[in-house]
Protein backbone atom coordinates (compact mmCIF):
# COMPACT_ATOMS: atom_id res chain seq x y z
CA UNK A 1 0.00 0.00 0.00
CA UNK A 2 1.33 3.53 -1.16
CA UNK A 3 -0.21 5.13 1.73
CA UNK A 4 2.32 5.13 4.39
CA UNK A 5 0.60 6.03 7.29
CA UNK A 6 3.90 6.64 9.27
CA UNK A 7 4.63 9.35 6.41
CA UNK A 8 1.66 10.75 6.13
CA UNK A 9 -0.01 10.48 9.36
CA UNK A 10 2.49 11.85 11.56
CA UNK A 11 2.32 14.82 14.43
CA UNK A 12 2.95 18.31 13.56
CA UNK A 13 6.22 17.69 15.38
CA UNK A 14 7.42 14.74 14.18
CA UNK A 15 6.61 16.64 10.85
CA UNK A 16 8.73 19.52 11.95
CA UNK A 17 11.39 17.21 13.51
CA UNK A 18 11.83 15.66 9.84
CA UNK A 19 11.64 18.61 7.58
CA UNK A 20 14.48 20.43 10.12
CA UNK A 21 16.96 17.57 9.41
CA UNK A 22 16.47 17.16 5.98
CA UNK A 23 16.68 21.03 5.95
CA UNK A 24 20.17 21.08 7.54
CA UNK A 25 21.32 18.25 4.70
CA UNK A 26 20.32 20.43 2.24
CA UNK A 27 21.58 23.42 2.85
CA UNK A 28 25.22 21.95 3.25
CA UNK A 29 24.54 20.28 0.01
CA UNK A 30 23.78 23.28 -1.50
CA UNK A 31 26.27 25.18 0.07
CA UNK A 32 29.68 22.91 -0.46
CA UNK A 33 28.00 21.92 -4.14
CA UNK A 34 26.40 24.87 -5.71
CA UNK A 35 28.65 28.14 -6.04
CA UNK A 36 25.54 29.98 -6.46
CA UNK A 37 24.29 29.08 -2.94
CA UNK A 38 27.37 29.57 -1.39
CA UNK A 39 27.71 33.03 -2.71
CA UNK A 40 24.27 33.82 -1.82
CA UNK A 41 24.71 32.85 1.49
CA UNK A 42 28.28 34.41 1.72
CA UNK A 43 26.77 37.57 1.04
CA UNK A 44 23.99 37.26 3.99
CA UNK A 45 26.78 36.82 6.47
CA UNK A 46 25.49 33.13 6.53
CA UNK A 47 27.73 29.88 7.34
CA UNK A 48 26.09 26.43 7.22
CA UNK A 49 25.90 25.88 10.84
CA UNK A 50 23.54 29.00 11.06
CA UNK A 51 20.77 26.91 10.01
CA UNK A 52 19.28 24.56 12.47
CA UNK A 53 16.36 23.65 11.55
CA UNK A 54 13.05 24.84 10.09
CA UNK A 55 12.83 27.94 12.27
CA UNK A 56 15.92 29.30 11.05
CA UNK A 57 14.42 29.29 7.29
CA UNK A 58 13.79 33.38 6.73
CA UNK A 59 17.62 33.30 7.21
CA UNK A 60 17.94 31.86 3.71
CA UNK A 61 18.09 33.46 0.25
CA UNK A 62 15.02 33.40 -1.96
CA UNK A 63 15.21 31.24 -5.60
CA UNK A 64 13.41 32.64 -8.37
CA UNK A 65 12.97 31.87 -12.01
CA UNK A 66 15.13 34.32 -13.10
CA UNK A 67 17.71 32.48 -11.58
CA UNK A 68 17.55 29.12 -12.98
CA UNK A 69 17.73 31.27 -16.33
CA UNK A 70 20.80 32.85 -16.07
CA UNK A 71 22.59 29.93 -14.45
CA UNK A 72 20.99 27.40 -17.20
CA UNK A 73 21.55 24.76 -18.36
CA UNK A 74 23.10 23.34 -15.17
CA UNK A 75 24.70 26.24 -13.04
CA UNK A 76 22.55 24.98 -10.10
CA UNK A 77 23.09 20.98 -10.50
CA UNK A 78 24.76 19.63 -6.88
CA UNK A 79 25.87 16.46 -8.20
CA UNK A 80 28.92 15.62 -11.26
CA UNK A 81 26.97 15.20 -14.91
CA UNK A 82 27.32 11.62 -14.59
CA UNK A 83 25.10 11.11 -11.78
CA UNK A 84 22.07 12.93 -13.63
CA UNK A 85 19.98 9.88 -15.15
CA UNK A 86 16.95 12.50 -16.64
CA UNK A 87 16.97 16.08 -17.58
CA UNK A 88 13.34 17.97 -18.04
CA UNK A 89 12.91 21.72 -18.60
CA UNK A 90 10.13 24.21 -19.09
CA UNK A 91 10.17 27.72 -21.48
CA UNK A 92 11.16 30.83 -19.93
CA UNK A 93 10.78 34.13 -20.69
CA UNK A 94 13.64 34.62 -22.79
CA UNK A 95 13.57 32.12 -24.74
CA UNK A 96 16.09 29.75 -22.79
CA UNK A 97 14.36 27.08 -20.77
CA UNK A 98 14.56 26.36 -16.94
CA UNK A 99 16.51 22.91 -16.54
CA UNK A 100 16.43 20.42 -14.01
CA UNK A 101 18.31 17.23 -13.44
CA UNK A 102 17.43 14.20 -11.62
CA UNK A 103 19.60 11.61 -10.18
CA UNK A 104 18.45 7.47 -10.20
CA UNK A 105 16.76 9.10 -6.40
CA UNK A 106 15.05 11.81 -7.59
CA UNK A 107 13.39 9.53 -9.67
CA UNK A 108 12.40 6.89 -7.04
CA UNK A 109 11.28 9.41 -4.72
CA UNK A 110 9.36 11.57 -7.29
CA UNK A 111 7.43 7.92 -8.61
CA UNK A 112 6.73 7.44 -4.87
CA UNK A 113 4.73 11.01 -4.46
CA UNK A 114 3.05 10.66 -7.75
CA UNK A 115 1.95 7.05 -6.36
CA UNK A 116 0.57 8.39 -3.35
CA UNK A 117 -1.07 11.03 -5.32
CA UNK A 118 -2.97 8.36 -7.11
CA UNK A 119 -3.23 6.20 -3.85
CA UNK A 120 -5.02 9.14 -2.37
CA UNK A 121 -7.35 9.55 -5.27
CA UNK A 122 -8.39 6.33 -5.46
CA UNK A 123 -5.59 4.31 -7.76
CA UNK A 124 -5.30 0.75 -7.12
CA UNK A 125 -2.39 -2.06 -8.68
CA UNK A 126 -5.53 -3.56 -10.60
CA UNK A 127 -5.96 -0.21 -11.96
CA UNK A 128 -5.72 0.56 -15.87
CA UNK A 129 -4.95 4.14 -16.02
CA UNK A 130 -3.93 6.10 -19.16
CA UNK A 131 -2.25 9.16 -19.51
CA UNK A 132 -2.76 11.95 -21.76
CA UNK A 133 -0.16 14.63 -20.70
CA UNK A 134 2.27 15.45 -22.92
CA UNK A 135 5.46 13.39 -22.76
CA UNK A 136 8.84 14.69 -23.77
CA UNK A 137 10.95 17.74 -22.13
CA UNK A 138 7.34 18.47 -20.00
CA UNK A 139 7.35 16.77 -16.51
CA UNK A 140 3.89 16.08 -16.76
CA UNK A 141 3.77 12.66 -18.97
CA UNK A 142 7.05 10.95 -17.58
CA UNK A 143 6.00 11.97 -13.93
CA UNK A 144 2.76 10.67 -14.13
CA UNK A 145 3.46 7.02 -15.99
CA UNK A 146 6.28 6.69 -13.23
CA UNK A 147 3.55 6.57 -10.56
CA UNK A 148 1.80 4.82 -12.15
CA UNK A 149 4.49 1.86 -12.82
CA UNK A 150 5.48 2.37 -9.29
CA UNK A 151 1.83 2.21 -7.91
CA UNK A 152 1.61 -1.33 -9.79
CA UNK A 153 -1.19 -0.25 -12.74
CA UNK A 154 -1.38 -0.76 -15.83
CA UNK A 155 -0.45 2.50 -17.63
CA UNK A 156 -1.54 3.50 -21.30
CA UNK A 157 1.20 5.74 -22.50
CA UNK A 158 -1.89 7.90 -24.74
CA UNK A 159 -0.06 11.29 -24.76
CA UNK A 160 -2.35 13.67 -26.22
CA UNK A 161 -3.13 14.65 -29.51
CA UNK A 162 -5.69 12.23 -30.75
CA UNK A 163 -9.26 12.35 -28.87
CA UNK A 164 -10.56 9.41 -31.03
CA UNK A 165 -8.26 7.56 -30.57
CA UNK A 166 -8.12 7.81 -26.77
CA UNK A 167 -11.40 7.44 -26.26
CA UNK A 168 -11.76 4.22 -28.64
CA UNK A 169 -8.48 2.99 -26.30
CA UNK A 170 -10.41 3.99 -23.07
CA UNK A 171 -13.51 1.47 -24.07
CA UNK A 172 -11.60 -1.41 -25.52
CA UNK A 173 -8.85 -1.03 -22.86
CA UNK A 174 -11.21 -1.00 -20.52
CA UNK A 175 -9.56 2.34 -18.36
CA UNK A 176 -9.85 3.38 -15.03
CA UNK A 177 -8.11 5.68 -14.61
CA UNK A 178 -7.02 9.24 -16.45
CA UNK A 179 -4.42 11.34 -16.03
CA UNK A 180 -4.37 14.93 -18.15
CA UNK A 181 -5.59 18.60 -17.67
CA UNK A 182 -8.77 18.94 -16.46
CA UNK A 183 -10.04 20.83 -19.50
CA UNK A 184 -8.78 18.35 -21.91
CA UNK A 185 -10.49 15.84 -19.58
CA UNK A 186 -14.24 18.01 -20.20
CA UNK A 187 -13.25 18.05 -24.07
CA UNK A 188 -13.12 14.13 -23.65
CA UNK A 189 -16.47 13.88 -21.79
CA UNK A 190 -18.31 15.79 -24.47
CA UNK A 191 -16.57 13.86 -27.26
CA UNK A 192 -17.80 10.71 -25.51
CA UNK A 193 -21.02 12.09 -25.17
CA UNK A 194 -21.73 13.21 -28.84
CA UNK A 195 -20.69 9.35 -29.82
CA UNK A 196 -23.09 8.18 -27.28
CA UNK A 197 -20.14 6.17 -25.59
CA UNK A 198 -20.60 7.80 -21.66
CA UNK A 199 -21.89 4.69 -20.51
CA UNK A 200 -19.50 2.06 -22.65
CA UNK A 201 -16.22 3.72 -20.01
CA UNK A 202 -15.22 2.45 -17.04
CA UNK A 203 -13.44 5.10 -15.62
CA UNK A 204 -13.99 5.62 -12.12
CA UNK A 205 -11.36 8.42 -11.14
CA UNK A 206 -9.25 11.27 -12.53
CA UNK A 207 -6.53 12.93 -11.52
CA UNK A 208 -5.95 16.77 -13.15
CA UNK A 209 -3.49 18.97 -13.44
CA UNK A 210 -0.47 21.30 -15.27
CA UNK A 211 -3.10 24.26 -15.45
CA UNK A 212 -5.69 26.14 -12.99
CA UNK A 213 -8.96 25.00 -12.52
CA UNK A 214 -12.01 25.58 -10.41
CA UNK A 215 -14.45 23.43 -7.64
CA UNK A 216 -17.35 23.95 -10.20
CA UNK A 217 -15.05 22.71 -12.96
CA UNK A 218 -14.60 19.52 -11.35
CA UNK A 219 -18.08 19.27 -10.01
CA UNK A 220 -19.14 19.40 -13.66
CA UNK A 221 -15.94 16.87 -14.78
CA UNK A 222 -17.16 14.43 -12.08
CA UNK A 223 -21.19 14.94 -12.97
CA UNK A 224 -20.36 14.43 -16.32
CA UNK A 225 -18.65 11.59 -16.73
CA UNK A 226 -19.69 9.88 -13.40
CA UNK A 227 -16.40 9.46 -11.42
CA UNK A 228 -14.27 11.26 -8.74
CA UNK A 229 -11.75 13.69 -10.27
CA UNK A 230 -8.89 14.97 -8.17
CA UNK A 231 -6.57 17.90 -8.24
CA UNK A 232 -2.81 17.16 -8.46
CA UNK A 233 -0.62 20.01 -8.52
CA UNK A 234 3.48 20.29 -9.00
CA UNK A 235 6.31 22.45 -11.24
CA UNK A 236 9.27 21.07 -12.85
CA UNK A 237 11.80 23.15 -10.88
CA UNK A 238 10.19 21.32 -7.58
CA UNK A 239 9.65 17.60 -8.93
CA UNK A 240 7.06 17.52 -11.29
CA UNK A 241 3.06 16.51 -10.76
CA UNK A 242 3.22 14.82 -7.37
CA UNK A 243 4.10 17.63 -5.06
CA UNK A 244 0.58 18.24 -3.52
CA UNK A 245 -2.84 16.61 -4.39
CA UNK A 246 -6.31 16.26 -3.06
CA UNK A 247 -8.44 13.88 -0.90
CA UNK A 248 -11.77 12.78 -1.18
CA UNK A 249 -12.37 15.90 0.66
CA UNK A 250 -11.76 18.37 -1.53
CA UNK A 251 -10.56 20.66 1.03
CA UNK A 252 -7.08 21.27 -0.02
CA UNK A 253 -3.97 19.85 -1.74
CA UNK A 254 -1.77 17.79 0.79
CA UNK A 255 1.64 18.67 0.33
CA UNK A 256 4.50 15.93 0.89
CA UNK A 257 5.96 17.66 3.51
CA UNK A 258 8.53 14.49 4.25
CA UNK A 259 10.25 16.07 0.44
CA UNK A 260 8.87 19.87 0.03
CA UNK A 261 8.78 22.16 2.53
CA UNK A 262 5.69 24.95 2.17
CA UNK A 263 5.81 28.49 2.93
CA UNK A 264 3.31 31.38 2.32
CA UNK A 265 5.26 34.65 2.20
CA UNK A 266 4.01 37.76 1.60
CA UNK A 267 3.83 39.57 -1.60
CA UNK A 268 5.70 42.65 -1.02
CA UNK A 269 7.64 41.66 2.22
CA UNK A 270 8.59 38.28 1.58
CA UNK A 271 7.94 37.89 5.51
CA UNK A 272 6.05 34.62 6.22
CA UNK A 273 1.76 34.88 6.90
CA UNK A 274 -0.15 33.05 9.28
CA UNK A 275 -1.73 29.50 8.39
CA UNK A 276 -5.14 30.68 6.43
CA UNK A 277 -3.87 33.93 4.74
CA UNK A 278 -3.06 34.21 0.84
CA UNK A 279 0.64 34.98 0.15
CA UNK A 280 2.74 33.55 -2.46
CA UNK A 281 3.85 29.66 -2.15
CA UNK A 282 7.55 29.02 -1.53
CA UNK A 283 9.45 25.86 -1.65
CA UNK A 284 12.15 24.12 0.02
CA UNK A 285 13.00 20.88 -1.41
CA UNK A 286 14.03 18.34 1.45
CA UNK A 287 15.40 15.19 -0.56
CA UNK A 288 16.47 16.57 -3.78
CA UNK A 289 19.61 15.42 -4.84
CA UNK A 290 20.39 16.60 -8.65
CA UNK A 291 19.11 20.28 -8.12
CA UNK A 292 17.79 21.17 -4.86
CA UNK A 293 16.13 24.61 -4.33
CA UNK A 294 16.09 26.72 -1.49
CA UNK A 295 12.67 28.74 -0.75
CA UNK A 296 11.62 29.07 -4.76
CA UNK A 297 9.25 31.16 -5.28
CA UNK A 298 6.69 29.75 -7.61
CA UNK A 299 4.66 33.05 -7.42
CA UNK A 300 1.11 31.27 -7.03
CA UNK A 301 -1.10 32.88 -4.81
CA UNK A 302 -2.90 30.24 -2.17
CA UNK A 303 -3.05 29.49 1.85
CA UNK A 304 -1.91 26.65 3.68
CA UNK A 305 -4.20 24.83 6.42
CA UNK A 306 -2.20 22.86 9.01
CA UNK A 307 -5.02 21.46 10.78
CA UNK A 308 -5.70 17.29 10.07
CA UNK A 309 -8.33 16.39 7.03
CA UNK A 310 -11.08 14.14 7.77
CA UNK A 311 -9.34 11.62 5.36
CA UNK A 312 -6.91 11.16 8.47
CA UNK A 313 -3.82 12.66 6.89
CA UNK A 314 -1.42 15.67 8.74
CA UNK A 315 -0.25 16.86 6.08
CA UNK A 316 -0.22 20.16 5.54
CA UNK A 317 -3.13 21.21 3.19
CA UNK A 318 -2.74 23.96 0.32
CA UNK A 319 -5.83 25.47 -0.86
CA UNK A 320 -6.95 25.95 -4.98
CA UNK A 321 -4.55 28.93 -6.32
CA UNK A 322 -6.52 32.45 -6.37
CA UNK A 323 -3.97 33.02 -9.28
CA UNK A 324 -0.27 34.75 -9.94
CA UNK A 325 1.71 37.32 -8.62
CA UNK A 326 3.24 37.92 -12.22
CA UNK A 327 1.90 38.05 -16.01
CA UNK A 328 2.43 34.10 -16.35
CA UNK A 329 -0.37 32.58 -18.03
CA UNK A 330 -0.60 28.38 -18.09
CA UNK A 331 -2.24 27.30 -21.64
CA UNK A 332 -2.84 23.61 -22.18
CA UNK A 333 -0.30 23.45 -20.16
CA UNK A 334 2.78 25.62 -21.15
CA UNK A 335 3.73 28.74 -19.33
CA UNK A 336 3.67 31.89 -21.25
CA UNK A 337 4.98 34.85 -20.76
CA UNK A 338 3.85 38.00 -22.76
CA UNK A 339 7.56 39.28 -22.78
CA UNK A 340 8.30 35.70 -25.18
CA UNK A 341 5.29 36.94 -27.35
CA UNK A 342 6.85 40.75 -27.12
CA UNK A 343 10.70 39.52 -27.65
CA UNK A 344 9.89 37.77 -30.58
CA UNK A 345 7.86 40.25 -32.14
CA UNK A 346 10.73 43.18 -31.89
CA UNK A 347 13.00 40.59 -33.42
CA UNK A 348 10.99 41.04 -36.76
CA UNK A 349 11.40 44.04 -38.61
CA UNK A 350 7.65 43.69 -40.18
CA UNK A 351 6.07 43.91 -36.66
CA UNK A 352 5.30 46.51 -34.10
CA UNK A 353 5.82 45.65 -30.30
CA UNK A 354 2.01 46.71 -30.07
CA UNK A 355 0.39 43.11 -29.22
CA UNK A 356 -2.82 41.86 -27.21
CA UNK A 357 -3.21 38.17 -26.52
CA UNK A 358 -6.43 37.25 -25.98
CA UNK A 359 -7.09 33.32 -24.11
CA UNK A 360 -10.25 31.76 -24.54
CA UNK A 361 -11.40 28.87 -23.91
CA UNK A 362 -13.62 26.65 -27.02
CA UNK A 363 -14.95 23.30 -26.63
CA UNK A 364 -13.34 23.23 -23.29
CA UNK A 365 -9.77 23.61 -24.78
CA UNK A 366 -7.76 26.76 -24.32
CA UNK A 367 -6.97 28.93 -27.27
CA UNK A 368 -4.41 31.70 -27.72
CA UNK A 369 -5.17 34.89 -30.09
CA UNK A 370 -2.39 37.17 -30.66
CA UNK A 371 -3.22 40.35 -32.62
CA UNK A 372 -0.52 42.75 -33.89
CA UNK A 373 0.16 45.73 -35.28
CA UNK A 374 1.81 46.14 -38.72
CA UNK A 375 2.81 48.83 -40.99
CA UNK A 376 -0.53 50.06 -42.96
CA UNK A 377 1.44 49.43 -46.67
CA UNK A 378 0.00 45.61 -45.92
CA UNK A 379 -3.32 46.41 -46.00
CA UNK A 380 -3.56 47.42 -49.92
CA UNK A 381 -4.61 45.70 -51.49
CA UNK A 382 -1.52 43.31 -50.67
CA UNK A 383 -3.61 39.94 -49.36
CA UNK A 384 -1.17 37.60 -50.72
CA UNK A 385 2.06 39.70 -48.41
CA UNK A 386 -0.76 39.66 -45.10
CA UNK A 387 -1.46 36.18 -45.85
CA UNK A 388 2.52 35.73 -45.16
CA UNK A 389 3.46 37.46 -42.80
CA UNK A 390 0.39 36.18 -40.54
CA UNK A 391 2.23 32.95 -41.18
CA UNK A 392 5.88 33.79 -40.66
CA UNK A 393 4.59 35.65 -37.31
CA UNK A 394 2.53 32.71 -35.94
CA UNK A 395 5.75 30.47 -36.78
CA UNK A 396 8.07 32.67 -35.29
CA UNK A 397 5.55 32.86 -31.78
CA UNK A 398 5.13 29.09 -31.98
CA UNK A 399 8.85 28.72 -31.90
CA UNK A 400 9.17 31.49 -28.97
CA UNK A 401 6.53 29.96 -27.02
CA UNK A 402 6.70 26.42 -28.22
CA UNK A 403 2.77 26.98 -29.02
CA UNK A 404 0.84 26.89 -31.63
CA UNK A 405 -1.17 30.60 -32.24
CA UNK A 406 -3.70 31.93 -34.16
CA UNK A 407 -2.28 35.84 -35.17
CA UNK A 408 -4.63 38.16 -36.27
CA UNK A 409 -3.17 41.62 -38.11
CA UNK A 410 -4.48 44.83 -37.10
CA UNK A 411 -3.77 48.03 -38.56
CA UNK A 412 -1.26 50.92 -36.69
CA UNK A 413 -2.97 52.43 -33.68
CA UNK A 414 -5.83 49.79 -33.59
CA UNK A 415 -5.21 48.02 -30.19
CA UNK A 416 -6.12 50.56 -27.55
CA UNK A 417 -3.06 52.58 -25.60
CA UNK A 418 -2.74 52.80 -21.57
CA UNK A 419 -1.23 55.80 -19.54
CA UNK A 420 -0.01 53.29 -16.89
CA UNK A 421 1.05 49.50 -17.45
CA UNK A 422 0.16 48.71 -20.96
CA UNK A 423 -2.87 45.96 -21.02
CA UNK A 424 -1.03 42.72 -23.36
CA UNK A 425 -3.45 39.59 -22.03
CA UNK A 426 -6.95 39.50 -22.18
CA UNK A 427 -8.23 35.95 -20.27
CA UNK A 428 -11.40 34.94 -21.13
CA UNK A 429 -11.44 31.77 -19.84
CA UNK A 430 -14.09 30.92 -17.57
CA UNK A 431 -13.13 28.29 -14.99
CA UNK A 432 -16.34 26.98 -14.17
Amino acid sequence: MIWNETKECMSRDEIMTLQSARLVKTVDRVYHNVPFYRKKMQALGLEVGDIRGIEDIEKLPFTTKADLRDNYPFGLFAVPQSEIVRVHASSGTTGKATVVGYTRRDLEIWSECVARAFTMAGVKRDDIIQVAYGYGLFTGGLGAHGGAEKLGATVVPMSTGNTKKLTTMMMDFGVTAIACTPSYLLHIAETLEENGDIDNIKLKCAICGAEPWTENMRLQIEDKLHINAHDIYGLSEIMGPGVACDCKYHKGLHVYEDHFLPEIVDSATGKGVAAGETGELVFTTLTKEGIPLIRYNTRDLTSIDYSPCECGRTLARISRFKGRSDDMLIIRGVNVFPSQIEAALLEMGEATPHYLMIVDRINNLDTLEVQVEVDEKFFSDQIKELEQLTKKIASVIQQAIGLAVKVKLVEPKTLERSMGKAVHVIDKRKLV
